[in-house]
């Protein structure tokens, strides 16, 4: 097992290294370890059931809470919301993971590694959710953690990272500026760097386990199209990676928020090369990376949508609040906006016939509603004063009434 680098090819010996010593370009992980899936109930219902694909060589190594192996649900209701569509729509449920969003796999696969590698703390960059899932598996592991977060990041998702423990940073300004934090002070304080944009390659490599999933799921048989919310990209190539390692290439669709679209602006453009956005101004927080100084990451995963003959796309706010009520009341699927982001991608792709009324579609709804509360507290609630409780009839009628608005 080695770390390559995906732009010049260039080997390096898997150790803590975040980029090519060659290029300075993206490291993946090469090979994997073969180890024994560990003992126990709660690892073997985990995705560490495959552990020899992933890159930690020593179970005792391994932090783990129950990540992976989340449920795929039909959501024939999101699928007739959809004018014209007569396809089949999946909902890779990732709020089912323990901090509650995807970052759960990267952040266990990387931990395990830089436990395993001597590290001693970590250290985080986050729009929220990977802060979170760091901060709860350095929690569980007992060591130290420091991250880093834009001073406008969603209070639930504050919250929850502070009620882990962590040393919490807060910095004005968009997300890439405390990207750059957090490399320096894993550089000065010798702790693993976690961020989990393409920076850790042993965190990326645990992602090629959802399109594994996702053979199983459906029976062997690939959709169409898999839908990513995409910040940087590391999910667009664990899902690319995992199909194609079953032989399979749906086409991957990056999906992002018009307020912060540097991967969508460059698909659109024809561009090889992405170039960095501005201020986001989105309520996805979850992909509201402006990429500024590792526009690379961007480039590769433009790259990688378009070796699959995949799209880019963006959606407006507006988009996003219609996708999380149908989500919620169709499905029962609480997302946060960014985790809701491909409902409302697919809306606009089927309108505007770039995918097929047919197509058999994967979204991946990428994390929790409770990272972002406000979100939803600020739609119309359906809410009914009651004033006499005890005149129970005439509560049914309103009861009545009200069922007959929601139809």
């Amino acid at each position: 097992m080695q770390l390559r680098c995906v732009e010049c090819g260039q080997t390096h010996p898997p150790t803590l290294r975040y980029a090519c010593a060659m290029c300075g370009g993206i490291l993946e992980v090469a090979g994997s370890s073969g180890l024994a899936p560990p003992a126990g109930p709660a690892l073997a219902n985990s995705m560490w059931r495959h552990a020899a694909r992933l890159s930690v060589t020593e179970a005792a190594a391994i932090v783990s809470l129950g990540e992976g192996a989340t449920p795929l649900l039909r959501a024939p209701r999101v699928g007739r919301a959809i004018p014209g569509f007569r396809g089949e729509v999946w909902l890779k449920d990732e709020t089912r993971n323990p901090s509650g969003s995807f970052k759960d796999r990267l952040v266990s696969a990387a931990i395990s590694k830089a436990i395993e590698l001597g590290a001693k703390g970590v250290v985080c960059a986050s729009s929220g959710n990977a802060g979170a899932s760091v901060a709860a598996y350095a929690a569980r592991a007992g060591m130290g953690a420091i991250i880093v977060v834009p001073a406008h990041t969603p209070a639930g998702k504050v919250t929850q990272i502070a009620a882990y423990g962590a040393i919490l940073l807060l910095v004005e300004g968009h997300y890439s500026r405390s990207y750059d934090l957090a490399a320096a002070l894993a550089e000065r304080h010798g702790f693993a760097n976690l961020t989990t944009t393409f920076i850790n390659p042993y965190a990326v490599d645990a992602l090629k386990l959802v399109g594994l999933e996702l053979m199983e799921q459906l029976d062997g048989t690939a959709p169409t199209h898999v839908l990513v919310p995409t910040g940087s990209g590391p999910l667009v190539k664990g899902v690319v990676q995992g199909f194609a390692e079953a032989g399979a290439w749906p086409r991957a669709v990056a999906v992002q928020a018009e307020g912060c679209a540097p991967i969508v602006r460059a698909f659109e453009a024809g561009e090889a090369k992405v170039t960095a956005w501005g201020m986001p101004t989105t309520i996805a927080s979850g992909i509201s990376d402006p990429l500024i100084g590792y526009e690379r990451d961007g480039s590769y995963t433009l790259r990688l949508v378009r070796e699959t003959g995949g799209l880019a796309v963006a959606v407006s706010d507006d988009d996003l609040r219609e996708a999380m009520r149908l989500l919620a009341r169709g499905e029962g699927v609480y997302a946060e906006p960014t985790g809701a982001s491909p409902i409302a991608a697919l809306r606009r792709l089927v309108a505007e016939g770039r995918i097929a009324a047919d197509a058999r579609v994967v979204c991946m709804v990428t994390g929790h509603g409770f990272k972002d509360g406000k979100a939803y507290q600020e739609m119309p609630a359906r809410t009914y004063p009651v004033p006499a409780p005890e005149d129970v009839a005439a509560v049914a009628r309103l009861c009545e009434r009200a069922m007959r608005e929601r139809d």
